[in-house]
């Protein structure tokens, strides 16, 4: 039997649901709504695709969105500027540089001077260390690892006692949502093993596998033989491995695969993601209810 799809293309829209009723709740009760700066440097085609969804999701939320604009040249000095303004700004819950920056840009001292508790993207070491001590101490989730851990909660797989590999090993998603899984809370407290590319053997670590999560990098990586039958397989990979005319508007558009062989790999597991449309739409959703969440914690409501 197939495995189940697990779509986030269909749980963001159950979750913007609900961002939009409980913002519409607290500009009822209180007058307020989430504030949110995006900063953008420069003209990456592929960052202003991300702010251009960011900026129509927030506002499709009844967020107030400022889109910071900067040019390539900015210095160093003024980005750190624009942070400290909107650190200092009340109406502005939630601050997101869009990355990568410009290569005369210490991305690390711009991460680094947002205020942890505007920190919606979750990269601050501050936030990060929130996360490592769990529970009550969490503000801001790594948003990828939040969205994968939502989708494998919504569902219905089983996380208690589970056995979990992590295959990749980044800040971005590898490390935080092995964390995530190991906290003793709902949808967690499961037995996490991380791997890499640089692992021996890395396909029977695979196969022990009740929860197979890839963030690797690599097309294709994972083989169906990898997977342990009936197991939750949650693709993070979205690699261009080439193009096509699309038949809809008859431009060029990306050809996208994930780490995992996807169509065997159905046929194995009990659940799976596809790509696109699995992990990648929750990104943006989690970003939003990180910046709901900041107003929240700020009000003292949460």
């Amino acid at each position: 039997m197939p495995a189940r799809l697990i779509r986030g293309t269909e749980i963001r829209e159950q979750i913007l649901e609900e961002i939009s009723a409980e913002v519409a709740q607290i500009k009822r009760i209180y007058g307020i709504v989430p504030g949110l700066v995006t900063i953008l440097v420069g003209k990456n085609p592929a960052s202003i695709s991300y702010v251009t969804m960011k900026v129509k999701t927030a506002n499709r939320l009844g967020f107030r969105e400022i889109q910071d604009n900067l040019p390539e040249s900015v210095s160093q000095e003024d980005l750190l500027a624009h942070i400290q303004k909107y650190n200092q700004e009340d109406s502005i819950h939630g601050i997101l540089v869009q990355l990568p920056l410009p290569h005369h840009i210490d991305e690390k001292k711009v991460i680094n001077a947002i205020d942890p508790d505007k920190d919606v993207d979750g990269f601050h070491p501050i936030n990060m260390g929130r996360l490592m001590i769990g529970g009550s101490e969490i503000k801001f989730p790594p948003c990828t690892p939040a969205g994968i851990r939502e989708m494998i909660i919504r569902a219905g797989v089983e996380t208690n006692g589970a056995e979990v590999v992590v295959v990749g090993r980044s800040t971005i998603v590898g490390k935080p949502i092995a964390i995530m899984m190991l906290q003793k809370e709902r949808g967690g407290n499961a037995t996490v093993t991380v791997v890499h590319t640089g692992t021996k053997d890395l396909a029977s670590h695979c196969r022990r596998a009740d929860i197979l999560i890839v963030a690797a990098g690599v097309p294709g990586l994972v083989k169906p033989d990898w997977i342990k039958p009936g197991a939750c397989v949650v693709d993070v990979g979205v690699n261009k491995v080439g193009e096509m005319i699309s038949e809809k508007t008859g431009k060029k558009v990306a050809i996208l695969k994930g780490d995992v062989d996807f169509d065997a790999a159905k046929e194995v597991a009990g659940w799976i993601t596809p790509v696109p449309g699995g992990v990648g739409p929750m990104t943006i959703t989690m970003l939003m209810k990180n910046t709901l969440n900041a107003l929240k914690f700020k009000m003292g409501i949460i």
